[in-house]
This record gives structure tokens, C-alpha cells and sequence, in this order.
């Protein structure tokens, strides 16, 4: 790991507000169809792209914002730059990659990475990708592992025009439109029948602009008999107005195969997280969430399971810590369409200083997807009493041959485990945060050992409330 890690360079505000004026191009603020044209015209959009984004932005202006979630109201869309190119194209070696740029990620620890001996790396600031690298050795399997925008014109233009924005429509809610519209930077992968990348790919996303938005794409296709671990890691400076985050991630799980994909998701308090990911698994596949919700003014975060094969598989782990200010809206959704299908939804959320933790769940077993099992579990830990933390599940079983349950705990910290605790030598500040850590542990340990540091990093600096 780096010596400084990613969550102590968040902690420290506006250390590169610099580097935000060294964009090389950015729209105004707003959303038009010059704006949207203009966007196209920068990516070089193949023509059925430059379209779609155009029909994204009808179907944008036409629908409501969400009612399923919190309080947006302090995001203007008018006030939002929706693109940012940094003063560079996207390079191949990090010795490449502009200083200005690789500082900001040397203390993110993608060199470090490297180091470890990751299967790719990837590395998105602002609206652009900066950074591609893939193993010879995982190249020579037939893996593919680049930026979004390079697969939409090169040898796999086809597959990414059958795959984009099918799980995630335009018409599914008018974030998804707006991402439709305006999407920029983002990861292609594709991983052959009968293949297994033993070792992860990794993106990280850098939001590093005042009032701008990040829409980054991501779509994975990993074909029969496959195996692939993709880990994301998100982050922004903090700054006094309103930022967007509305990416897309979208997951192919063809028969047999397996994918885990894991988030430490540590935006800063001025950011609006409004992110849609959804995944379809066909028969005898396995998706596996792991997810860890950090930072950010208002999260929208609900990632969506589509087992459509017999035998299908989902298992997701989340934890979400909510601060004062913030309003944390998480959860998972899942379909049962297969047969014999199951589903495992374990989450853990903190609240502190008044921070609101909600947890929102939607499963549905439709009348076909006989014999499903599933089973969600969400615990809830509040540090004061004004903190708040609700459970809202929904559940539309439409066949009565399944087994399905739900259960849900809210509690607070035990006055005599913190006596206890300090009895022992403690401060009652170590002794909480030794608790919350045990509280989180189920979590940690289902992340890579690095990403598992970081969060608990995270956790002791949200303790002190000293992240974002």
C-alpha cells in the first residue's frame, strides 16, 4: 500500500484545486442538444452513438426525477458541467501519464497496484480515461481490458453496440437518461469462453473538477465457463458546491461463469452519487456485489441482479457509513426469472452525528422461477441519538414454491462494552472504533486485503469525522 493512502489525500481539502483549471476542454454548464452534440463531436461518436445520445436527452427532458430516494433538491443540473478533458490523451505507461495528473493518483496508489501485480489497470479523471494497462500475459488469453471509447470504434464495435445501455435503458429512470445523454470514459472488458483471470482488473475514477460531473461507462461481458474479479475505486476532492456522479455499470454472466465485482465507493460530501449498476446471469452463474459506500452528500445506490438462467446465483455484501450532512440511500434489487435461482443479500450500515443510513431492498420472484430461494439480512448500528436509520424492503413473490425471509436489526453501541472496553486501557474514541470494526468485519474480509485496509482506514477517519 501507499504510504499515504487515497482516504488520508481526500482528507485533505482542495490540495489540487490547480489541477481543476488545466482542463484542456469542457462544456458549459447545462444540459442542451449543442451541448450533447458537442460531446459527440469530441468522442468522435459513430453515428448510431451520437443518436442514441441525442434520444437519451428527449427522454431525460421528458421524465420526472426519482421518488424512490432522498432529497435532491440541492442539485442543479444548469449548474453542471457534464464534461471535462484533462490536458492529456489516454496513455499506455505510467511514466506517460502528465505529472500534475500522476500525483494526484500516485497518492490514490495505482503504481502500487501495479505493483501488486494486478491483472490491468485503468485510471479515469474527470471525463477521460488517462491510463490503460493490461498483462501481456492476460492480453495473450484473449482478455480484453480498455477504455469504453476505444472498444466503440475498434474490433469489438459490434458487441459493444448489442450490449450498451441494454440492462440499463435510457427509459429506466431519468439518471440513466442523463447518462445516456452525456456518458464519457469508462472500461470495456471481455473475457473468452473457459477463461479465468486469477488476479483482478482495476479501474479508479478521479472527479477533480468544482461543479462537474462524472459519467463513466462500464460494461463486462465475460462469456461461458469464465471467471473475472473486477474492483472499482472511486474518489473527489471536496469543494463548496454541488458535484454529480451518475455512472453506469453493466455486467454480462454468461453460462457457468462467475464475476465478483467490489467498490470502495469514498466521494466527497459535496457529491450527489446517483449510480446504476445491473448485471444478467444466466444458467449456473454467480454475480457477486461487494460494496462499500463512503462519502458523498447524497448517495442513490442499488445494485440489481437479473437471474435469468436456471440455477442462477447472487450474492451481495454491502456496508454504508453515513456522517452529518450526509443521506445515504443503499441497497439491492434482485429477479428471479430461472428456475432453482437464489439470492443472498447481507448489508451492515453506521450512522453518526446525524447522518441518515437507509437501506432499500426489491426482490421479486416471478411465477416462472419455481424452487427459488432468498434471503436478506440488513443490521443497522446508530453512534447517537441523532443519527436515523430505516429498512424498506419490498418483496413481490408471485409463486408459492419458493423460500424466501427477510430480517432486519437497528442498534446502538452498549454503554457497558465502551466501560468494558475503557477498563482495559482504552480511550472511549478507540474503544467505539474498535466496536464499529468488529461490526464491520464480515465486510472487510470479503475484500481484497488492500481494499480491506483502506476501509477500515475509512472507518477510523469517519469516526473522527475527518473524511470529505
Amino acid at each position: 500500500m501507499a504510504e499515504k493512502t487515497y482516504v488520508e489525500e481526500i482528507s485533505r481539502s482542495l490540495y489540487d484545486f490547480r489541477d481543476a483549471v488545466n482542463a484542456d476542454f469542457q462544456t458549459d454548464a447545462g444540459l442542451t442538444k449543442e451541448i450533447v452534440a458537442h460531446i459527440s463531436e469530441e468522442k468522435h461518436d459513430p453515428d448510431w452513438m451520437a443518436e442514441f445520445r441525442q434520444k437519451s436527452l428527449a427522454i431525460y427532458n421528458q421524465l420526472e426525477i426519482p421518488h424512490w430516494g432522498p432529497s435532491i433538491d440541492g442539485l442543479n443540473m444548469d449548474n453542471i458541467v457534464t464534461y471535462v478533458r484533462p490536458k492529456t490523451d489516454m496513455k499506455g505507461t505510467w511514466e506517460e501519464v502528465p505529472e500534475d495528473i500522476k500525483n494526484t493518483f500516485e497518492r490514490l496508489g495505482i503504481p502500487q497496484a501495479e505493483r501488486a501485480s494486478l491483472a490491468g489497470v485503468g485510471a479515469q479523471y474527470d471525463s477521460e480515461v488517462v491510463y490503460h494497462n493490461l498483462q501481456s500475459e492476460v492480453a495473450a488469453q484473449g482478455v480484453v481490458y480498455t477504455d469504453l471509447e476505444s472498444a466503440l470504434t475498434g474490433p469489438y464495435a459490434e458487441m459493444v453496440r448489442e450490449h450498451f445501455m441494454h440492462l440499463v435503458p435510457p427509459t429506466d429512470h431519468k439518471f440513466a437518461a442523463l447518462h445516456g445523454a452525456v456518458w464519457s470514459g469508462g472500461s470495456f472488458v471481455y473475457v473468452p469462453p473457459g477463461v479465468h483471470v486469477e488476479i483482478p482488473l482495476q479501474s479508479y475514477f478521479r472527479l477533480n473538477a468544482p461543479g462537474a460531473g462524472q459519467f463513466e461507462h462500464t460494461l463486462i461481458i465475460v462469456d461461458e465457463n469464465a471467471y473475472l474479479h473486477f474492483i472499482e475505486g472511486c474518489s473527489a476532492p471536496k469543494y463548496n458546491v454541488a458535484n454529480l456522479h451518475a455512472g453506469c455499470v453493466e455486467i454480462y454472466v454468461g453460462k457457468n461463469s462467475r464475476v465478483r465485482y467490489s467498490t470502495i465507493e469514498n466521494w466527497s460530501k459535496n457529491m450527489y452519487n446517483l449510480n446504476t449498476k445491473r448485471a444478467v446471469v444466466e444458467e449456473n452463474g454467480i454475480i457477486e456485489w461487494v460494496s462499500g459506500s463512503f462519502g458523498s452528500h447524497t448517495s442513490y445506490l442499488y445494485p440489481m441482479s437479473i437471474l435469468r438462467g436456471d440455477h442462477a446465483r447472487m450474492e451481495f455484501t454491502g456496508i454504508t457509513f453515513a456522517g452529518n450532512g450526509q443521506e445515504l440511500d443503499t441497497g439491492a434489487q434482485v429477479i428471479h426469472l430461472g428456475k432453482d435461482t437464489s439470492s443472498h443479500i447481507v448489508t451492515k450500515s453506521i450512522a453518526r452525528d446525524g447522518g441518515v443510513s437507509n437501506f432499500r431492498s426489491g426482490v421479486t420472484v416471478t411465477k416462472h422461477a419455481e424452487n427459488s430461494r432468498s434471503s436478506v439480512s440488513c443490521e443497522s448500528l446508530m453512534l447517537d441519538d441523532r443519527s436515523r436509520s430505516d429498512t424498506i424492503p419490498v418483496m413481490d413473490i408471485q409463486t408459492d414454491r419458493v423460500d424466501v425471509g427477510h430480517e432486519a436489526r437497528i442498534g446502538r453501541i452498549s454503554e457497558e462494552s465502551i466501560f468494558y472496553l475503557m477498563s482495559r486501557g482504552l480511550s472511549e474514541e478507540d474503544a467505539k472504533a474498535l466496536i464499529v470494526g468488529g461490526f464491520a468485519e464480515p465486510i472487510a474480509k470479503e475484500l481484497p486485503l488492500e481494499y480491506a485496509v483502506e476501509m477500515n482506514n475509512l472507518i477510523h477517519l469517519e469516526m473522527q469525522g475527518t473524511v470529505g
